[in-house]
């Protein structure tokens, strides 16, 4: 495997410099990353950076910068309106909190609800799932992941959907990510075979390990809403921002979000959360371990007797 030198024009094989060992092996892993999130296409002959691509201005009739000519000459007085949007960010500094996201509801939202409603208890949960047809997601992968641990436990964990291995044995944090959580609760003293209950907003996999979409967040919260209800926690642990986001409404990422208690709407049973970062996140990212351990360690503080913040 070669890299290109630093040539101008496009390098020929002649102008590639030969790519060591550990250079090789951080670029293969990078496109082993890259296929596992379903990115297995090229879209340009290129790579664009479009973070550090400038955004083009946008142009009157006659070519003149219209952000430009918009803008008032030095002293000029301002009209009404021109005062009250540039007033605005000083007046919305002490304004409440933003409100929660609010999810598209896709065609079948009602059938999912109904149908969710509908379950008396877990077993019959999972058969209304596994019979649901309004998501495309039942079609492309191979089992449903429901859940795992014990029913009923003080501590329900919720992540994002099954990957590979979930769908191949029907359990969710069976993986990689899934060993790895199961040394985090080891680590404050618990076990899924005897203290918690695992979930995922999804209970199929997405194709190629990608992102859940909103409208497919959307059409399973009905079913993740009566499944907190029927496993009866006392508190939640929600793994990763997929989970934290489809729950809370919130808009923050899950660096912002984890380390602090909450509680979830309502119509999810207002039980007391517990953002965190996912299991497959620290394996990219291992020095987000620390942060992790912060937020074990309120969970555990929890169970031994304190209580979570209001």
């Amino acid at each position: 495997m070669y890299r290109a030198a630093p040539l101008r024009g496009t390098p020929s094989l002649r102008d590639m410099a030969p790519m060591d060992r550990a250079e090789r092996d951080a670029l293969l892993e990078l496109l082993r990353l890259q296929a596992e999130w379903g990115a297995d296409e090229c879209l340009a002959d290129a790579p664009l950076d479009r973070f550090a691509a400038a955004p083009s201005r946008p142009l009157a009739a006659d070519g003149a910068d219209v952000r430009r000519s918009a803008r008032p000459e030095r002293g000029a007085p301002r009209s009404e309106a021109a005062a009250a949007a540039q007033d605005a960010p000083a007046a919305a500094a002490g304004t409440p909190r933003r409100p929660a996201i609010a999810l598209p509801v896709p065609p079948d939202a009602s059938r999912a609800a109904a149908l969710a409603a509908g379950a008396p208890t877990l077993d019959a949960l999972r058969e209304a799932i596994a019979g649901f047809d309004g998501s495309a997601l039942r079609d492309t992968a191979t089992t449903l992941v429901f859940s795992d641990g014990v029913p009923g436990a003080p501590t329900m964990l919720i992540g994002e959907a099954p990957g590979a291995e979930e769908d191949r044995l029907g359990k969710p944090f069976v993986g990689a990510s899934g060993r790895l959580l199961d040394r985090m609760l080891a680590s404050i003293g618990l076990s899924r075979e005897r203290d918690v209950y695992l979930t995922n907003i999804l209970p199929w996999r997405p194709p190629g390990n990608r992102t859940p979409t909103d409208a497919e967040i959307a059409l399973f919260l009905p079913f993740v809403h009566r499944h907190i209800a029927l496993a009866s926690p006392r508190h939640v642990l929600l793994l990763g921002g997929v989970a934290a986001k489809a729950l809370l409404g919130a808009r923050e990422g899950i660096t912002r979000l984890r380390g602090r208690w909450t509680r979830l709407p309502p119509e999810a049973g207002g039980l007391p959360a517990l953002p965190t970062l996912h299991p497959a996140y620290l394996l990219r990212t291992p020095a987000a371990k620390r942060d992790a351990w912060a937020d074990l360690i309120l969970l555990r503080r929890v169970l031994d007797g304190a209580a979570p913040p209001a």
